[in-house]
């Protein structure tokens, strides 16, 4: 099992650009595929991007494509999230998730994530 702390949520304007940090516990980081999903108020958790469990492999939500990049650093056990050209419908709450179970090397169902942190806070102001 591991556990997920995220970290770099805040409160940016337009156009601006955040780093989510997530940081794992644990010894087997590497065997996990990781994602970033977000939640914005009344609306459902959705996926924002994936990685997988060595890199190479990445996929984004149509609407972060260019803006966003995941990324990860095994060695330090934590995965980013770059987000540039922030606009007002990324505000969300930021979850970090993962997943040691599968054959495929990244997921984009928010049922697919067995792992997930508590979230960061991301408000991007007009």
């Amino acid at each position: 099992q591991v556990q997920l702390v995220e970290s770099g949520g805040g409160l940016v304007q337009a156009g601006d650009s955040l780093r989510l940090s997530c940081v794992a516990s644990g010894r087997t980081f590497g065997s996990y595929a990781m994602g970033w999903l977000r939640q914005a108020p009344g609306k459902e958790r959705e996926f924002v991007a994936a990685i997988s469990r060595l890199g190479g492999g990445t996929s984004y939500v149509d609407s972060v494509k260019g803006r966003f990049t995941i990324s990860r650093d095994n060695a330090k056990k934590t995965v980013y999230l770059q987000m540039d050209s922030l606009k007002p419908e990324d505000t969300a709450v930021y979850f970090c998730a993962g997943t040691d179970v599968g054959g495929s090397a990244y997921y984009t169902k928010v049922y697919e994530y067995r792992y997930w942190g508590q979230g960061t806070q991301v408000t991007v102001s007009s």
